[in-house]
Formats: structure tokens, sequence, C-alpha cells
């Protein structure tokens, strides 16, 4: 087993590790913040919707779907001087996560968007014709209901920065992708290669796992 993983630093796996963990829950923190909200404007001013908003639905949903569609390797590049205006540096921890949370922002607004539209219409018009406030729909009606989606989405997300951490490891942002690149890659030493892909792989299974038990104890109230 020695001499299978001889190149393998398992300090330096678990400080890759760690900032891992720490770019993957800083990113979906601020992602959950600011997609939240956009996903329930989406919604809000969308096609026959509470606040229908043809003009300003198209100018968001078209900036939303630039930015989701728009590859992470090129976005880490263009946000340099943003990210470095931001935080001071493009590099480790703190370099990672504005490209992160833009990059993932519209992608979890979208999926926040298709929940809600999954909501029984019934609901919201029951809870309309009871006098509820919009905040009131908000958060006593449509949230509530779109619950197990919201946590679905979440998850799906989280699993899309881990692979995103990965790519951030190019520009030197740290992690088990930037170990995967410098020795696995630059130095030819596929046993440290392998070591951060599974550990990658089992991050997500957790991920994926942990997202699921939650659907389902929603999904049961």
């Amino acid at each position: 087993m020695e001499t299978l993983l001889a190149n393998v630093d398992w300090y330096e796996i678990w400080l890759a590790t760690l900032e891992t963990l720490m770019m993957l829950g800083g990113s979906l923190l601020f992602t959950v913040v600011f997609g939240l909200p956009l996903g329930v404007l989406l919604f809000l001013t969308g096609p026959r919707q509470l606040f229908e908003q043809k003009g300003f639905y198209a100018v968001l949903s078209l900036l939303t779907n630039i930015l989701r569609s728009l590859p992470f390797i090129i976005l880490l590049i263009v946000m340099i001087p943003v990210t470095v205006m931001i935080t001071g540096t493009s590099l480790g921890v703190a370099g990672a996560i504005p490209p992160l949370v833009v990059g993932a922002t519209p992608f979890f607004a979208r999926l926040v968007e298709t929940s809600l539209r999954e909501v029984d219409r019934g609901i919201i018009e029951a809870t309309q014709a009871m006098g509820a406030t919009t905040k009131q729909i908000i958060f006593n009606a449509l949230l509530p209901e779109a619950r197990p989606g919201i946590i679905a989405a979440t998850t799906v997300t989280a699993i899309t920065l881990v692979s995103y951490t990965a790519m951030a490891g190019v520009v030197g942002a740290g992690g088990l992708g930037d170990l995967a690149i410098r020795f696995g890659y630059q130095r030819f030493q596929t046993d440290v290669m392998v070591v951060t892909v599974l550990l990658l792989l089992l991050l997500v299974q957790i991920i994926q796992s942990v997202g699921d038990r939650l659907v389902i104890h929603y999904s049961r109230k």
C-alpha cells in the first residue's frame, strides 16, 4: 500500500480537503442568499404569475441565462480584477468564492424558479382569497410548499460547486483540484490524482445522500 501511495502526502491531502470544504461552504451560503430571492423574483414576474412584468422578466431572464451558460473556467479568468477588488486577492479560498458565487447563483435561481412553478396554483389563489399580503404569500405558501424542490435544487447546486472548486484549482484557488493539477497532472503522480478524485467522489455522494434524506423528510410533512 505504501508503494502504491508513495507520492501521497496525507497532510497536504487534509489541507486541500479543508480548503475545498471552505470554498464549498462559503460559496453555497452566498449562492443561496443571492439565488433564492432571484429565483422568487423570476417566478413572481414571469408569465401568468402574481406580478407579471414581461419586459422586466425578459431582461432578468436573459442576464440569468448569459451568466448560467458562461463556461466557469472563462468566468474565473474574466472575474480576476473584480475578485481582487472584492477580496484583495485572486488566489486561495477567498479568491475562489466570488466567481463560484457568480457562476452558481443563476443556476440555482433557475432551479428555484422551476420548483416554485410546480406549486399548486390553487394554494396561491386560496392564500390570496384570504387577503394575504405578498410577503405572506411568499413565506407562508410558496416557499413552504416548494421546500422539497428547493432542497433538491440546493443539493444539485452544491454538487455543481464541488466540480467548480476543482476547476478553480487551475488559477491557484487551492483545494483538491489544485492538488490534482500540481501533483497528479503536472508531476505525473497518478496516486495523488486517484486519491483526490476519490475524495471528490466521496464528497459528492455525502452531499447527495444528505440532500435526498432532507427531501424525503420534508415531502412527508
